[in-house]
């Protein structure tokens, strides 16, 4: 039994018992009459009797209904409740999963919110630091919320109207469910801080409760204890049909012409007919009706195979907009029912090339899909007016092929060779016979891009600021890199291609489309448009007095200002659409950020987890309370008390 509040209790109890035994103690103020006879009138006399003052209290069924009734209500406003759970206090680290797959519908009104309900009937269960418990100690717990990354909600406390409104503050996401973060805060904030001779900790170890469907990625990369965690599964249904892919791309030839393609993927056992609609700015432009099948089971080390189809759109648009995929069928988890992508109007890039005559460079750039390619020679590049240059925006890229300018006019520059004076970067010396040994094949300049074989027989050594970017190391010094200064962006490729392989390679001409893409991307600094779930928002080479309005999906806003390398960064993409960012008197900057996670996607709930060499089941049976309060008993019987007193009352005024 613990108690809640007992001295409320007491205090209550000290003030009204007396008050009702002094009401039987005090005598009644009757009216004086003159009768005949006192033979009817015997009741009356006892009545007096009974209340006269200070006279020693008879036996009296009134008084003892009405001490019980009061007792009861007294002994309810104690807080009794009766614990089931016996010893010392102990420590509990909830883990609660917010990923997009907690967003399924199928138990209602989603899995998030069941999986909410469940840990505050666990924290309710928790044994409370009352000041009457009979012996039993306290237990704390604490409230952590992860997705991809793991977020503190409440530390270590016994309090449970703090850990309740904990839980109430988690915000799904739709971000992938990564657990092994969480477990790494939970055993640093479990760790005791008091420790024994022995350098072990003086309290026993936090007990980790996971409330979550089980589909969470890094499984095989956390190291769990058999009886270290106690898993809570949520939820019921696999059935979900999920856009896992998308692209938008306009045609080379027919730059108004756009090419679409989607993947829907069925993780339920049936087939599925669905209508899968396009939409541009808002209006439908057309629906197909596809058919998905159902999942299979299969051996191996893949067991599971969602059903996958296909589907590819056309339309002539020549204006920039928000493309947008939906399937229109109902399931559990809407938040994959669609993708988003943003179509940037039709433009072909200008680009400058200033060289002494290089025939493999120039041959390379006519194949990539340019507007113009005009040849420059370096004096006549220096002899640019910097002025008349920026005002006329003639060129998007600018290309030196073993140039130093005189002069650095503000544009996007691909560097081939030495590199230019006032970037902050130094080329001391020329290195003999150098090969690509690593290279970031994700980013955007080399994406699909092979540098296995490049050798450069010479090149320049690079050293590079702080903030510059690698992209590709040589033995000795970065082969290429990204640096930004003064709102130009240049790419450096630290060595002349005609004194490497470079140019008989197929990498070569792919490397010229990525790059002049690439920088043609920063006019404007607008960046990448199509996101992850998390992935930040970056603009950059932005005046410092700039401030942006970044409007989420669900139409709050947001207000951004650059640091003082003019770049913003919005971080908080944590759930799926499409995202505007604005400025005064500059255009629009539209972001999507997608979900296209497959095993988000896939919802069905786990009945058993497997970390590194251990597997823990689930629980079978929900949670119950396993504290119970007695008030609402007690204020019951004080109620059929105070009915029983009114009965015997008026049986006693009719005898």
């Amino acid at each position: 039994m613990e108690w809640l509040s007992p001295l409320v209790g007491l205090y209550a109890a000290a003030g009204a018992v007396p008050l009702l035994l002094l009401l039987y103690f005090l005598k009644l103020k009757r009216r004086e009459a003159i009768v005949s006879s006192t033979l009817l009138w015997k009741r009356a006399v006892q009545d007096l009797q009974v209340n006269a003052p200070f006279q020693r209290l008879r036996r009296n069924l009134l008084l003892l209904l009405q001490l019980l009734a009061l007792t009861a209500v007294l002994i309810a406003l104690a807080g009794p409740v009766l614990a089931w759970r016996r010893g010392p206090g102990q420590r509990y680290v909830v883990l609660l999963d917010r990923s997009a797959s907690m967003n399924a519908t199928d138990v209602k009104p989603s899995r998030l919110d069941v999986a909410k309900r469940e840990a505050k009937v666990f924290i309710e269960s928790m044994r409370s630091g009352s000041a009457v418990s009979l012996g039993d100690g306290a237990d704390h717990a604490m409230v952590i919320a992860f997705d991809e990354h793991a977020k503190v909600m409440c530390n270590f406390t016994s309090d449970k109207r703090q850990l309740a409104a904990a839980l109430d503050a988690i915000e799904p996401s739709d971000g992938s469910s990564r657990l092994g973060e969480a477990v790494t805060v939970a055993r640093a904030f479990a760790q005791s801080p008091g420790v024994e001779g022995n350098l072990r900790s003086a309290e026993t170890p936090a007990r980790l409760v996971l409330f979550s469907d089980g589909r969470i990625g890094d499984l095989d990369t956390v190291v769990i204890e058999s009886d270290e965690l106690v898993f809570h599964r949520i939820g019921e249904s696999q059935d979900n049909v999920a856009i896992t892919a998308m692209n938008a791309r306009r045609s080379y030839e027919q730059l108004e012409e756009v090419e679409v393609f989607a993947s829907l993927a069925n993780y339920g056992a049936e087939p599925v007919t669905q209508d899968v609609q396009l939409a541009i700015g808002g209006n439908v432009h057309s629906v197909r009706s596809v058919t998905v099948p159902g999942c299979q089971a299969q051996a191996g080390d893949v067991p599971f195979k969602a059903g996958q189809v296909a589907v590819s759109f056309s339309l002539t648009h020549g204006e920039g907009g928000v493309l947008e995929v939906r399937q229109l069928g109902a399931d559990a988890l809407s938040r994959d029912d669609a993708a988003w992508s943003i179509l940037e109007p039709p433009k072909r890039l200008s680009v400058l090339l200033v060289t002494k005559g290089n025939p493999v460079l120039e041959s390379a750039l006519h194949a990539c899909p340019l507007a113009r390619l005009d040849p420059c020679t370096p004096a006549g590049f220096d002899a640019l007016d910097p002025a008349a240059f920026a005002a006329q925006q003639r060129y998007d890229v600018v290309v030196l092929d073993n140039h130093v300018p005189a002069r650095l006019l503000q544009c996007r520059y691909l560097v081939f060779g030495p590199p230019p004076s006032g970037i902050d970067v130094n080329s001391p010396r020329e290195l003999d016979s150098q090969m690509i040994v690593d290279w970031r094949s994700q980013h955007p300049v080399l994406q699909y891009v092979n540098l296995t074989n490049l050798f450069a027989l010479k090149s320049h050594k690079l050293e590079l600021p702080r903030d510059a970017e690698v992209l590709a190391e040589f033995n000795e010094s970065p082969a290429l890199a990204l640096v930004r200064r003064q709102g130009s962006t240049y790419l450096l490729v630290g060595f002349d291609i005609l004194q490497s392989n470079w140019p008989f390679e197929p990498s070569f001409v792919l490397f010229c489309y990525n790059a002049v893409s690439f920088l043609g991307a920063q006019v404007g600094s607008a960046g990448r448009h199509e996101l992850t779930v998390g992935e930040p928002i970056a603009i950059e080479n932005l005046p410092a007095e700039t401030t942006l309005t970044l409007t989420r999906p669900e139409d709050t806003k947001v207000e951004l200002t650059p640091d003082p390398s003019g770049t913003v960064r919005f971080a908080a993409t944590q759930r799926v659409g499409v995202y505007a960012v604005a400025a005064p008197d500059q255009l629009r900057r539209l972001y999507a950020v997608n979900l296209l996670d497959a095993e988000e996607s896939r919802i069905e709930p786990q009945d058993e987890i497997k970390f590194s060499g251990v597997a823990i089941a689930a629980q079978e049976q929900l949670l119950q309370r396993a504290n119970v309060p007695l008030w609402p008993l007690l204020v019951l019987a004080a109620l059929a008390l105070v009915c029983l007193e009114w009965l015997a009352y008026n049986l006693r005024v009719r005898m």
